[in-house]
Order: C-alpha cells, then sequence, then structure tokens
C-alpha cells in the first residue's frame, strides 16, 4: 500500500482528533435530516394530488351530521328540508346540516368565501313527484373561481357521489321509513359566469347518483305550477340561488325562484 506524506492528510492548523470523523458523521446526519424533509414534503405534495385525481371515496368516520329543528324522519313533502355540506382542509371531515333551509353559520368566514366549495341540496315536490335539488357554485364573485372554473365543474363533478353518499348516511332514518325516494331523480345546478358550466344536470334516481358511474344529462326539471296548487312544495325555494339558465330559452324553460340557477351571490349566503 502505498503511503501519503503527512501534509496531505493534515491540514495546516492541527485539529483535535476526531474533527473530521464528527464533521463527517454531522454531514451524514444533516443530509439524512433534509432527505427525510424533502420526502415528507414530497409525500404532502402527493396526497392532494390523489386526493384531487384518485377515486372518491366516502368515509362515514369522517361525516358530523347536525339536525336544525327538523324531525329525522319526518317527510319532505310535509316541512321543508335543506342540506347544508361543508368541508375542513384541516380536519378532512364533513359538516352536514339538515334544516328547513340553508345553515348560513356553515357558511361564515374568509375560507368559504374564497373557496366557496359547500354543496346546498333541498328536497322538492313537483307535481306530485319528489326529486333532490343539488346546488354548487363553480364561479363567479372573485377571479381566481374563474380562472379555474374548468377544474372546480371537474371537481364537483368527481366529488358529488360523495355528497350525495353523506346525504343518504346522514339522513339514514328518512330515508329508511321512506325508500321511494331512493327512485326521486336528482337535479344538479351549476352556478358560474361562464356559459359552459351554467347548466343544469340530471344524474338519474338517487341509488344511481350516488355512484360515480351514474348515467348523466344535461337537461332541465320539470317547473312546478304557477298557481296554488296541493301537488308541489315548497312553493317557494329554500336556496336563494337563482337567476336564468344559460340554456333555457332554447328548452323554453323559464324558472321561478330558485328553480334558475347562475351565479349565486355571496352576500345572500
Amino acid at each position: 500500500m502505498c503511503s501519503l506524506s503527512p501534509s496531505l492528510l493534515l491540514p495546516t492548523r492541527l485539529k483535535k482528533p476526531g474533527y473530521y470523523s464528527d464533521k463527517r458523521s454531522n454531514n451524514s446526519s444533516n443530509s439524512l435530516f433534509v432527505s427525510s424533509r424533502r420526502s415528507k414534503r414530497r409525500n404532502l405534495s402527493i396526497v392532494p394530488m390523489a386526493r384531487l385525481f384518485g377515486p372518491a371515496i366516502f368515509e362515514s368516520s369522517k361525516l358530523k351530521v347536525l339536525f336544525l329543528g327538523v324531525d329525522e324522519k319526518k317527510h319532505p313533502p310535509t316541512l321543508p328540508r335543506t342540506y347544508t355540506l361543508t368541508h375542513s382542509d384541516i380536519t378532512a371531515k364533513l359538516t352536514l346540516a339538515i334544516s328547513h333551509s340553508i345553515n348560513n353559520s356553515q357558511l361564515q368566514g374568509w375560507a368559504n368565501r374564497i373557496y366557496r366549495d359547500e354543496v346546498v341540496a333541498e328536497w322538492k315536490k313537483v307535481k306530485g313527484k319528489m326529486s333532490l335539488h343539488v346546488h354548487c357554485h363553480i364561479s363567479g364573485g372573485h377571479f381566481l373561481l374563474d380562472l379555474f372554473a374548468k377544474f372546480r365543474y371537474y371537481i364537483f363533478c368527481k366529488e358529488l357521489p360523495v355528497v350525495l353518499n353523506a346525504i343518504v348516511h346522514g339522513d339514514g332514518d328518512l330515508l329508511n321509513n321512506y325508500p321511494e325516494l331512493q327512485e326521486a331523480p336528482v337535479w344538479v345546478y351549476f352556478h358560474s359566469n361562464v356559459d359552459e358550466f351554467n347548466r343544469v344536470e340530471c344524474w338519474g334516481p338517487l341509488w344511481e347518483a350516488t355512484s360515480p358511474d351514474g348515467q348523466r344529462r344535461q337537461a332541465l326539471p320539470e317547473t312546478q305550477c304557477k298557481g296554488e296548487c296541493s301537488c308541489c312544495f315548497p312553493p317557494v325555494s329554500s336556496i336563494p340561488w337563482s337567476h336564468s339558465l344559460s340554456n333555457e330559452d332554447a328548452k323554453g324553460y323559464h324558472g321561478t325562484h330558485g328553480e334558475g340557477m347562475s351565479t349565486p351571490y355571496p352576500e345572500k349566503l
């Protein structure tokens, strides 16, 4: 083995024994720390991507249900029944309020006004037939929502089966007592200031709409009777998100308050 001169092995100023080994071990530990920290950051960045583009799965353990002034087993034709669903980005938990009107307390705060990711729905009886009407805010209100209108439409379509499963699970007693409600058609209103996404879709009966493979088509629901009648309820929608439909002229549809759709006004919520 060839020998190396001391001048090549030792620095000009002699360091304490073990200096290089300590420094090397410190560098090694630091590199491990940086590596683990980077891997954690990488994992954190992967989680949202998986949540956005992976399969949407409903977890009942993450659902909190609030009954606010409504009977858990009362049939919707008797009293208005409205759902307000929000989720927390911190806990990843869903909160479902079941009440006679929108639960405005869930929609307060800066985060909700920025993200506008709430979903509201109500049961309606139109000409003797029950149906569930679901409303989602796609864009309008501030430029960030407008910028990502197409992406938000995609995400809402992907996550709506989870929302509907949350409603079915949270209001399970009602649906168990009135199983015919599973056959009620689900109408989804996408509110947007972009015509392409300002639309109404029929997602089929409730049991089918809860599946990510359900059939969906752009259509318009039947309108309520213009005068007083006993076959339509409630006479006025409890969801104040109304205006005009981008396809109402083509279909000859003229909705009353709550039946049309457009960009919801945040100050009303």
